[in-house]
């Protein structure tokens, strides 16, 4: 899936609009857009591959909750999109594929449904991704507002295990921060692994872009990107030409 480092701009939906949260806390979110499409369409005339998109409404529902959104934004690109947010069920996992969805990223449901993990990997052969959400070490489960006793390194074997084609780690703590990435984390997780590891939460400069480029041949593959895109910090042309 992943032949070379890829920045993968991200689009988190709230009510049907374009956010981004401060460290998980959906109090916290600033609306950036109200045209998700649109939004999308920037991005892939940028150069945009492979978008990953957020529903974070079903992250908390346990169910999706932009669907609609996700038609929009599939009917307006022809780029990859890697779906995340409330796929609990093999349902709604379905029902994300058919709305344009081409991966999609399983969290919460993987870990307390193991065999929802195993369904999809199987329907849905090199188009599953893990995501490994992390506050203090530990694995956070249902949209972040829960915390799970088991380790990064512990989940993200699962998540090998039962065949995921990589597994997207975030750093809660980071999240929209702007602070930097846990560069040394991340690659750790991915040397112990042995799984392609996507890194996300903190992204705050094209420096944080080169550390974790640099570092794809010892496992991580691409990076997600937020705020800092919303915010201008620099392009998503810039972002593509220090990583590439």
């Amino acid at each position: 899936m992943f032949k070379k480092f890829t920045v993968i701009p991200a689009i988190d939906l709230k009510d049907g609009e374009v956010v981004r949260l401060m460290r998980g806390d959906m109090a916290q979110a600033t609306v950036y857009g109200r045209e998700p499409a649109t939004v999308a369409k920037q991005f892939e005339a940028e150069g945009a591959e492979l978008i990953h998109v957020v529903d974070l409404d079903g992250a908390i529902a346990g169910e999706p909750r932009n669907l609609e959104a996700l038609r929009a934004i599939r009917e307006a690109v022809s780029c990859a999109l890697d779906v995340s947010g409330g796929l609990r069920t093999i349902e709604s996992v379905r029902a994300a594929f058919a709305s344009g969805a081409s991966y999609i990223s399983m969290g919460s449901a993987a870990i307390l449904k193991p065999e929802l993990l195993a369904q999809a990997c199987r329907e849905f052969p090199g188009h599953v991704i893990g995501s490994v959400d992390i506050r203090g070490g530990k694995l956070a489960i249902k949209g972040w507002v829960e915390s799970s006793q088991l380790s990064a390194m512990d989940a993200v074997a699962r998540f090998k295990a039962a065949g995921t084609v990589a597994v997207t780690v975030t750093d809660i703590s980071r999240d929209g921060t702007e602070h930097g990435v846990d560069a040394s984390a991340m690659i750790g997780l991915a040397r112990g692994s042995r799984i392609p590891v996507i890194a996300s939460g903190g992204i705050g400069s094209l420096a944080d872009l080169a550390i974790l480029a640099s570092s794809f041949n010892q496992g991580i593959v691409g990076v997600v990107v937020g705020r800092a895109l919303y915010e201008r910090r620099f392009s998503l042309v810039e972002a593509l030409s220090v990583s590439g």
